[in-house]
């Protein structure tokens, strides 16, 4: 046998080479290992996949299921439920008995406070400010400078509720939604 390094003592250097590739590859692994979690920290959580939206949750964290929401409340209620981003929602029962197609934020967009829905007044009242929107929550009285932001509400073929983005054309003022 031939050597290379022309000492006995010092290995060649496919040995060396195939340490040092040895040692990178162990500390890659372990760095890596300790970068998953941090990296994963940072990476929201999906929504579920297809735009398919996100089934609304009671004050339980269960599923609403439409059959069983309608029946439980009277016509023209609006309900807080949990929807998009965990935000809480109103879902509006109509007076035909069944569920409106969009769900209305409780978010008010004056300083964030959770609006309530004031039926003897038959309109949502913040209490921080004063701020009041009307049914639909269209901004009626400020401060609160734009109206309560809108989620689609859809019933799927299991009965459950979903709310998903509102993109389209706010249809209480004409414009563009400015919550997307």
């Amino acid at each position: 046998m031939t050597q290379v390094s022309g000492t006995s003592d010092v290995p060649d250097l496919g040995r060396r080479q195939f340490m040092n590739l040895l040692l990178l590859g162990a500390a890659s692994g372990a760095v890596g290992g300790m970068l998953y979690p941090v990296i994963k920290y940072f990476i929201p959580p999906s929504s579920g996949g297809g735009g398919g939206g996100v089934t609304a949750k009671n004050e339980l964290g269960n599923d609403v299921i439409a059959s069983q929401f309608v029946a439980a409340h009277n016509p023209g209620d609006r309900v807080l439920v949990q929807g998009l981003k965990g935000d809480p929602t109103y879902l509006v029962i109509q007076e035909s008995g069944s569920l409106e197609s969009y769900g209305i934020s409780s978010i008010c967009t004056h300083l964030g406070c959770v609006v309530p829905w004031n039926a003897s007044e038959n309109k949502f009242m913040c209490p921080c400010h004063g701020s009041q929107y009307d049914a639909t929550g269209k901004v009626v009285r400020g401060p609160a400078p734009l109206s309560l932001a809108l989620a689609h509400a859809d019933v799927t073929d299991d009965d459950k509720v979903t709310l998903s983005n509102w993109t389209e054309t706010d249809f209480r003022t004409g414009e563009s939604p400015w919550w997307s």
